[in-house]
């Protein structure tokens, strides 16, 4: 398993040697790549790494980068706060992003 170090590093591991350049936003039913003005559904992505950093001290200090990769070949990654299912978010995307699923946490 690769060491990504911190959150930071491994955004700049991941966007710097991955092709990871691009940065989605949650929304309710898809991720947005603001930067084109482009939405993309469950259907449309797929989750190629899941990377969860817990903080030292503080609890809120939690996060998760997804790795994805869209239909279309667009590479990015999406940043969310600890407990993707804690917002309003569909249940398609839920289980989309769900931790679970059968891919590799780092």
């Amino acid at each position: 398993m690769k060491d990504y170090g911190t959150l930071s590093q491994a955004l700049n591991k991941l966007k710097l040697e991955e092709g990871y350049e691009n940065d989605f936003n949650l929304l309710d039913e898809e991720i947005e790549l603001k930067s084109e003005n482009k939405t993309f559904g469950v259907e449309d992505f797929d989750v190629d790494k899941v990377l969860r950093f817990e903080g030292m001290s503080n609890p809120d200090d939690n996060a998760i980068i997804y790795a994805i990769t869209t239909s279309k070949g667009q590479k990015g990654v999406l940043v969310d706060g600890y407990g993707i299912s804690s917002g309003q978010v569909s249940k398609k995307m839920i289980k989309k992003l769900d931790l679970k699923e059968n891919r590799p946490i780092n």
